[in-house]
């Protein structure tokens, strides 16, 4: 599990792209690549990532085809860097909300307005992605925790505002218009909105059968 709050940027140095596989490998600093394992968990991005090497602070990583198709990580390229953030350890303060690092689908950024202090970025998405994004509620966008502003439902969208402290540690100030991005929204909004719908839809099927049943009569 991760908290949505990046860590950092840092380089990608090197791809091997095999059929239907990335391998890649990420040069981390000191203090994340401190005790950091085979098989240990880490966010690329918002995407979670097994640790399949070790070299040094060069971490190396496996995206299957599932992964590229419904992420980022198809678009990344040597010298690019990523957001990351080190899976949280029990104990941890929690200061963004609960991120499994499962990516829903890439979203694509279609406005980019700077204020003095932040940046504010209209991000537009799936029908199914949108039912589960509300107004204050939590959405990771890149594996940032962050809070949803505005919505528009006609056109699916969405927008997040980050602070200075966000721009920093992640790619946001360098994305433009026509970008994607990672999506994962809030896991408890998904599982209520999902059962509220699950609900109306067996309502609907009762009375659809009753309906039924008084015609024929």
């Amino acid at each position: 599990m991760f908290t949505g709050i990046a860590q950092g940027l840092f380089p990608v140095n090197t791809l091997v792209k095999q059929e239907g596989l990335l391998h890649y490998t990420v040069v981390l600093n000191e203090s994340l690549g401190k005790g950091l394992k085979l098989g240990a968990s880490v966010a690329i991005d918002g995407v979670c990532q097994t640790v399949v090497a070790i070299n040094g602070l060069e971490i190396g990583f496996d995206a299957m085809l599932e992964t590229l198709s419904k992420t980022t990580l198809s678009e990344l390229a040597i010298n690019k860097k990523v957001s990351v953030e080190r899976s949280v350890c029990l104990g941890d303060e929690i200061g963004g909300h609960e991120v499994s690092g499962h990516v829903f689908e890439k979203g694509k950024i279609i406005a980019k307005k700077n204020t003095e202090n932040n940046l504010c970025l209209t991000i537009q998405c799936s029908d199914k992605c949108f039912s589960f994004i509300k107004p204050k509620g939590f959405i990771a966008v890149d594996g940032s925790s962050l809070t949803v502003g505005l919505v528009n439902k006609a056109q699916n969208s969405f927008e997040v505002y980050l602070i200075p402290e966000t721009l920093r540690v992640t790619n946001f100030s360098n994305k433009n218009v026509g970008d994607h991005v990672n999506l994962e929204p809030d896991m408890k909004t998904m599982i209520l909105v999902e059962a509220v719908q699950s609900q109306f839809a067996d309502i609907y099927h009762r009375l659809e059968k009753i309906e039924n049943k008084l015609k024929v009569k």
